[in-house]
């Protein structure tokens, strides 16, 4: 037997590298039977056959497994936003950052294209993330601004790339290895959004080390896994306050002599931040009343 991880998945077909070759495998059937896919960055057991093909006949425990994108074993997501072309939209920067943390991955916030900022908002992202407990990093493919500090921060780490289509997430990994040869996309002049560039979910070797995945951009994300209680635990600067709050359980919402709502009054915690911690509790009570 060979040991080897998922690199690639299409078709029923898997890429599984071992060591240095890559074998083109099937699952067999006892997987299908006990209704387990492999994933992407599954570590695995092969049997091999002839001329680089094989048979998975083992995957080992998963330490993480995420569903959207179908990948396993990731320890850290890099969120991906732009600057600017398009906009960045902080409600949802957010909600990739709960998802991401309820997976038990650590994140990086990566703000793309700060080449094209003209008004200095991305000062005003740092200073509304500086608390959050997130590593922020500011890139430019362009300028070659930031990449060294991404790739160092991907060394030794199995990352999955996310955020919405057009913010550069394929040309960010180019700029981090150029010989990859990503396929990139262009932003539509009628939806203003990124055209989807990458159709299937597969990681990738950096030479300087660790593995990252190119994955498809998200149109939705759901967030009703997570309970109410649990919500503030994702807004680290609300998190620790919470404990100096009046009433055991305190939500921060309507709740009187709340210790989180006087920081936002006085600016120690980021009215953004607050607004959109709100924002998801109210979804939340919304999904639990139905």
């Amino acid at each position: 037997m060979l040991e080897g991880i998922i690199i690639k998945g299409v078709g029923g077909l898997y890429e599984v590298k071992v060591k240095n070759r890559i074998y083109q495998c099937k699952a067999r059937g006892l997987f299908r039977k006990k209704n387990i896919t492999p994933l992407v960055g599954d570590i695995v057991e092969i049997e091999e056959i002839q001329n680089n093909t094989g048979y998975i006949v083992d995957i080992k425990d998963r330490k993480t497994q995420l569903i959207r994108p179908p990948v396993a074993n990731v320890n850290q997501a890099v969120i991906v936003f732009a600057i600017e072309d398009p906009v960045p939209n902080l409600w949802l920067l957010d909600r990739f950052t709960i998802l991401a943390k309820n997976e038990g991955l650590d994140v990086i916030i990566c703000i793309n294209k700060v080449d094209l900022d003209d008004d200095c908002k991305i000062e005003k992202i740092n200073e509304i993330y500086k608390k959050s407990g997130h590593m922020i990093i500011n890139t430019s493919c362009l300028l070659f601004s930031g990449i060294n500090d991404l790739r160092d921060a991907l060394k030794d780490k199995i990352s999955v790339f996310a955020g919405p289509s057009g913010v550069g997430k394929s040309t960010l990994l180019n700029s981090l290895q150029p010989n990859l040869q990503l396929k990139t996309g262009e932003i539509s002049k009628k939806t203003s959004r990124g055209k989807h560039t990458t159709r299937h979910t597969e990681i990738i070797e950096l030479e300087t080390g660790g593995w990252v995945l190119d994955t498809p951009g998200f149109s939705s994300l759901d967030i009703d896994l997570i309970e109410e209680d649990d919500l503030d635990y994702f807004f680290k600067e609300i998190y620790e306050l919470s404990a100096y709050c009046k009433f055991k359980g305190c939500r921060h919402y309507k709740e009187p002599k709340c210790v989180v709502k006087e920081a936002v009054e006085t600016g120690e915690i980021n009215k953004s931040r607050y607004d959109n911690y709100i924002n998801f509790l109210e979804e939340l009570k919304n999904i639990r009343r139905y």
